[in-house]
């Protein structure tokens, strides 16, 4: 099938956490439209139930893929698509690339074997997180928190607005004050706002730990599944779209330029 060049990428979150999975897909495919959908009426899934994501995903994708056509749809959202890839998937006729818990990667990189999964409470009580686990970190001893509040700062930090410390300080104690957390040197940072306050959360650890995110592996996968597609010759201003417009998103406009996204619209 042939694809217009002019047909954009879309990157669907709850929030702004897809940015950090945008921002090297565009690197990687600087050309490349971007229609960046945000559900901010919904946010946050983190605290949402299974029942509630598995309903409103597949439904919100299906209005944006009818208006926007894009070639390819990105969940750039661990705990949609942790919950809801495969119906959505099977709802379109576009191919779907999904967000995962960067365990993998964090098993990897881990030299005492030992390694965190700080995502939403959502994420990290799926099933599919102790599949992951069981079959790339066999060997290691996996911790996981979650934590709402760390979504809610990554948000903020976007607005422009103070932030608060004991925040990111909170979030790292409910991985390090477990049993064996003594000896994590690697966290895996399974929610894509989390990698918007990676600075944040370095500088509140009492030692140096590496944190692993998917954003690289995500932007070589849908430069994979577009090789040899047409895009334009230069590139064009992208567009946010967000199912609910408020005063917050207003103050959201400057970092989504430095985005590439100088249009916000509403669904």
């Amino acid at each position: 099938m042939t694809v217009a060049p002019n047909a954009p990428l879309l990157f669907f979150d709850s929030g702004v956490g897809g940015l950090s999975i945008l921002a090297p897909a565009r690197a990687m495919l600087p050309n490349a439209p971007i229609i960046y959908a945000a559900d901010s009426a919904g946010f946050p899934y983190g605290t949402k139930s299974e029942a509630e994501i598995a309903a409103r995903v597949p439904a919100l994708l299906g209005r944006l893929v009818e208006r926007y056509r894009p070639r390819l749809a990105v969940i750039a959202c661990n705990t949609a698509s942790t919950i809801a890839l495969p119906v959505v998937r099977a709802a379109l006729d576009i191919p779907v690339v999904g967000t995962v818990p960067a365990i993998k990667p964090a098993a990897l990189a881990s030299r005492t074997r030992v390694f965190g999964v700080l995502g939403t409470d959502a994420t990290v009580r799926q099933p599919y997180v102790d599949r992951l686990a069981a079959e790339h970190g066999a060997d290691c001893i996996m911790l996981r928190h979650g934590s709402a509040a760390l979504v809610q700062l990554a948000e903020a930090k976007l607005r422009g607005e103070p932030l608060n410390p004991q925040i990111a300080r909170d979030a790292l104690a409910g991985l390090l004050d477990q049993p064996g957390g003594d000896r994590m040197d690697t966290v895996a940072l399974a929610c894509t706002h989390f990698p918007l306050v990676e600075a944040e959360l370095a500088a509140a650890s009492p030692r140096p730990l590496t944190f692993v995110h998917g954003g690289d592996g995500i932007a070589r996968r849908i430069a994979y599944l577009t090789q040899g597609q047409a895009w334009p010759a230069a590139p064009a201003p992208g567009i946010a779209i967000f199912t609910r417009v408020d005063a917050g998103v207003e103050r959201l406009s400057g970092a989504l330029r430095s985005y590439g996204l100088d249009r916000i619209e509403a669904l």
